[in-house]
């Protein structure tokens, strides 16, 4: 098990790399500049800035540059946030953000396998079709529709809860958000865990357990659960990943001050520092949560350590 997680983390040292290299060619590909202003800046103060955070040096000194930084765990300064580092200005932000996608990854996979498993032992019955009709609308419509809409029945007509961040306090208004980030995946994850179960349900071992009286609640629970949900870990991964990146939109919506947040900002403002400093603790995240994914599908099941 140890030699099959240490292979999983040197496997995902050059995908991080790579993933950083081309994220700072394409933010320094992007038209306009740090300190462009459409007013217009004297030549000579705009000479100075470019000199002081080294933006005059060659692309490739830059990126080395910055990869030597990156190592040590220093995103550099940021250009539209005068003495304020990146460092700082995550650290303020990431503590929401990670609370609302862990929230909602959370809800994702105990509403998604508890509908799947339901589906699943009510095989081609009305709620089966029920359950997979309201996954297959929440695949359909995408994450930036769902929010203004449950933000228009449960906050505007109902008055049940609050429709922003601001202004509210509590628990209350992390409701609307993890909902929101979370409807899509509770739709794969029934799906997945409706068809993992079927399958599994399908299989001799069960039919020889039915044989020796076991119940149903007693065969789902010691001896269909954990094979069935293999194809769920599988899919953690892009979940993950989904929920960090619709995260983006979600706080736009209900204007919570997290990472999507200061990521559109800084974007809008050519804050290169901030940007990439974002992009690289996402693709951070990303990696270290499918690497976990991955060592956890090792564990469930042994025939991946052997390969």
């Amino acid at each position: 098990m140890l030699r099959y997680a240490l292979l999983r983390v040197l496997g995902a040292i050059p995908t991080l790399l790579l993933v950083i290299v081309l994220a700072f060619l394409m933010v320094h590909a992007a038209p306009g500049g740090p300190f462009q202003d459409p007013r217009g800046l004297p030549p000579e103060t705009l000479k100075a800035l470019q000199e002081a955070y080294g933006l005059d040096q060659p692309l490739l000194v830059q990126l080395w540059r910055y990869l030597s930084h990156v190592v040590r765990g220093d995103f550099g300064p940021s250009y539209h946030y005068v003495g304020y580092s990146v460092g700082e200005l995550i650290r303020g932000t990431l503590p929401v953000s990670l609370l609302l996608g862990t929230l909602a990854i959370l809800l994702a996979v105990l509403a998604g396998v508890a509908c799947g498993t339901l589906a699943a032992l009510r095989r081609n019955s009305a709620l089966d079709r029920l359950l997979m009709g309201i996954a297959m609308t929440g695949i359909s419509i995408p994450v930036f529709v769902v929010a203004p809409v449950l933000v228009l029945v449960f906050a505007v007509k109902l008055h049940w809860l609050p429709a922003g961040w601001t202004g509210s306090g509590g628990l209350a208004r992390l409701v609307l958000p993890v909902i929101a980030l979370a409807l899509p995946q509770i739709a794969y994850i029934a799906r997945l865990t409706r068809a993992g179960m079927i399958d599994v349900l399908g299989s001799d071992y069960i039919r020889t357990a039915r044989a020796q009286g076991l119940g149903t609640a007693a065969i789902v629970r010691y001896h269909a659960f954990r094979p069935a949900l293999v194809p769920v870990l599988s899919y953690l991964g892009p979940a993950i990943a989904a929920i960090l990146t619709g995260a983006v939109v979600i706080e736009e919506v209900f204007g919570i001050p997290g990472l999507g947040e200061l990521f559109v900002r800084a974007a809008g403002n050519r804050d290169y520092m901030v940007v990439l400093g974002v992009v690289v603790l996402y693709a951070v995240l990303v990696v270290a949560l499918n690497l976990a994914v991955d060592i956890l599908y090792g564990v469930i099941d042994p025939r991946v350590r052997r390969r």
